[in-house]
């Protein structure tokens, strides 16, 4: 069996013991509003989620893999990088992960703002909007945002006639992009990933479900090519329909920036190799 290297070890500690006191100590709500990683217009969102998130996880089968990832392909970097950079570079990969995945939110909902600021809404009625609780039955509703929207309105002294179709239905689509979460190591496990591929390009290794010896090199780009697919399609290949792909691409390209730039540059100190 594989010696586990010393910073892979904590971390698997740390991801463990969360999760198991978020689900013993008894309200996993409280510790998901918390920890978890919200949009930033949001009400729920906080600065220290960008760090946090990366401890959460959203059940035994997502931690298993994450962490089961994380020892197979973190212990060989960690032997190449030594543990100090090991941690920097896991940590930077899970911050790309979240600024990819801020950027495509703030390209989506940018637009929507803009023009509801240009109809008259303040963006601090926008934000409340995005924070209300709309859903039933686990699902969105509209209905539900009506009857929510005229106290709110009244409150800002807007006229609901100000409303017409298309600006419901963006102040219904802020909503929905707003109030998701994010939680997991993915991120960082893919920035691993990379940094393996590059380190051991002819390695063999197999999916699960797909007992064939495929090299790193031709494996883990095909990893981050499902991943841009099902981002641009919405259609899920072999993971969960809630999969945050655009998270998984953020950190592979940071990994591999990092790896770009540790073995381009000329001092010995930021070598890999």
């Amino acid at each position: 069996m594989r010696q586990i290297t010393p910073t892979v070890k904590h971390l698997l500690i740390i991801n463990i013991i969360v999760f198991i006191g978020t689900f013993l100590l008894g309200n996993k709500d409280l510790f998901y509003g918390l920890l978890a990683l919200y949009y930033p217009l949001s009400s729920n969102f906080m600065p220290w989620q960008v760090f946090t998130h990366m401890f959460m996880h959203g059940g035994f089968q997502h931690l298993l893999f994450n962490m089961f990832a994380l020892w197979m392909f973190g212990t060989a970097v960690e032997r190449v990088f030594g543990q100090r950079k090991f941690l920097i570079f896991y940590v930077s990969s899970g911050l790309g992960a979240v600024a990819l995945t801020f950027l495509v939110y703030y390209i989506q909902v940018y637009p929507m703002i803009s023009e509801l600021k240009a109809l008259g809404f303040s963006f601090d009625f926008i934000r409340e909007v995005s924070s209300l609780n709309i859903i039933s039955d686990q699902m969105f509703k509209g209905e539900i945002l009506v009857s929510k929207l005229e106290p709110l309105m009244t409150s800002y002294n807007y006229n609901f006639n100000q409303l017409n179709g298309e600006s419901f239905r963006m102040l219904f689509d802020l909503n929905v992009k707003s109030n998701g979460s994010m939680v997991g190591a993915s991120g960082a496990i893919m920035g691993i990933l990379v940094a393996f591929g590059m380190l051991n390009p002819n390695a063999e290794l197999m999916m699960l479900f797909l007992p064939i010896p495929i090299k790193a090199k031709y494996f883990i780009p095909g990893i981050i090519a499902l991943d841009l697919f099902s981002a641009f399609t919405g259609v899920s290949i072999f993971s969960p329909s809630n999969t945050a792909y655009i998270a998984h691409i953020g950190g592979a390209v940071t990994g591999f920036l990092l790896m770009y730039f540790w073995k381009k540059n000329q001092f010995d100190k930021y070598r890999w190799n």
